[in-house]
């Protein structure tokens, strides 16, 4: 089902927008449109459909109308054209067509928002923080609690409830600032580049936590990002921007492979090939026997990220079983997975 949907929507930040959105429509360039009118074109004619359960990834330079799209969702862009459609419980709100209060709920109840730089408030403790939003829609003292502490324990940080968040590293303050739009309850996420500030290992660490509740909680996601690796990493699929349009959406592996055209091709052709093959992208197909392979250490879908394949056979060498519609279609061993990054090296 659908969460969220852009319908050929501009975003134009100036007065009188249609000037910039006639030049847009005439093949004009952002840069062309700001020497001739002096407004600024942050999105153009952008058609996205984010599915329910989803991660989508706006992936782009800086610039190029990522997070000016996000913040179409709850209706913090000037969206000058087209139409923005949240889809929550059988209901559908236009963030710019609905009434206030409808916006309100949009922002309170559907929506949630985590920050690059955290928003947190360092007068307040941890649990505080976390249950800012709630305290805010006017949730009681003991509701609030119960889900302060649900969202804590989610998030590794019980233990730290009560200490300030300045006193907490800045992996953990992002921890923080998860749980609190956990807390909310809402079903979409919007996180503009929430983990740019951090250090690599940390950012790493985090991305992994992000995976590992979506995987419990199955949010809608729309996540930017100008990290290459982390948007192929994490996303279901991959939105890429350029100049406030949107070049080409798809998979990861869709657009590595078909890249839509030489901007996208230059913008993948460094990508780290783990990050964005499968178990069916290097598996030997057909059985082979464990003999001369090793012990079986497990099994795997054919979508499986070669990620996850390569920690199954660090903790237990072997090969892992390839079962699609509960048949094993092929097996991989570290000798597999060598050959599959051999040939995409080749191949790229």
């Amino acid at each position: 089902m659908t969460a969220v949907l852009f319908d050929n929507v501009s975003i134009i930040f100036g007065s009188n927008p249609q000037r910039a959105l006639d030049l847009a429509d005439a093949g004009r360039s952002r840069d062309e449109i700001s020497a001739e009118t002096g407004l600024v074109l942050g999105v153009a004619n952008a058609s996205l459909e984010i599915k329910e359960g989803e991660i989508l990834v706006l992936m782009g330079l800086s610039g190029s109308g990522k997070s000016t799209l996000l913040r179409a969702v709850n209706g913090l862009a000037p969206v000058v054209r087209g139409d923005v459609q949240v889809f929550n419980e059988g209901r559908t709100t236009n963030p710019y067509t609905c009434t206030p209060q409808q916006l309100r709920d949009l922002r309170m109840h559907t929506v949630s928002m985590v920050f690059q730089q955290f928003g947190l408030l360092p007068w307040r403790t941890v649990a505080e923080n976390v249950g800012f939003g709630l305290e805010l829609a006017g949730v009681s003292e003991a509701d609030r609690r119960r889900a302060v502490g649900e969202q804590l324990e989610l998030v590794n940080l019980t233990q730290w409830a009560d200490r300030k968040v300045n006193e907490l590293s800045g992996g953990m303050q992002q921890r923080v600032g998860l749980a609190r739009a956990f807390a909310t309850g809402a079903p979409i996420l919007l996180m503009d580049e929430p983990f740019s500030a951090l250090d690599p290992l940390i950012r790493t660490r985090l991305q992994d936590e992000l995976l590992e509740f979506q995987h419990r909680l199955r949010k809608t996601i729309l996540f930017v990002s100008h990290d290459l690796d982390e948007a192929f990493r994490i996303g279901n699929r991959i939105a890429i921007m350029e100049g406030g349009r949107i070049i080409q959406c798809g998979t990861p592996q869709e657009i590595v492979r078909n890249p839509a055209d030489q901007y996208v091709a230059d913008f993948v052709q460094n990508m780290n090939p783990i990050n964005m093959l499968t178990a069916r992208d290097v598996m030997h197909h057909g059985i082979v026997t464990a003999t001369s392979q090793g012990a079986v250490a497990g099994t795997a879908k054919p979508e499986t990220p070669l990620v996850e394949i390569l920690d199954v056979l660090a903790r237990q060498p072997g090969t892992i079983g390839v079962v699609d519609n509960g048949a094993i279609i092929g097996t991989i061993s570290a000798q597999d997975v060598v050959a599959g990054l051999t040939l995409h090296r080749r191949k790229a």
